[in-house]
């Protein structure tokens, strides 16, 4: 690979990157929101709703860290 191809592959991976840290603030703030439900809603439609929400975000954080390292190590 040349070093013109690497160098888009490595913006690539920053760019995953960046959506990695973006993914997990939205995490985070559903997580707080929902540990911060009155007690009361806390088996409601919406918390889970919430809590499917996190899941899902987590698993698209992995997947797209997962490709960050990949495309990382086909530079290496």
């Amino acid at each position: 690979m040349n070093n013109k191809r690497r160098g888009l592959l490595k913006a690539a991976a920053g760019l995953l990157g960046a959506a990695c840290e973006i993914l997990s603030i939205a995490i985070d703030e559903e997580q707080d929101c929902l540990d911060n439900m009155p007690e009361n809603l806390q088996d409601s439609d919406r918390c889970i709703k919430m809590e499917e929400t996190i899941s899902s975000l987590e698993d698209v954080l992995e997947q797209v860290d997962d490709a960050q390292n990949n495309i990382m190590d086909i530079c290496n």
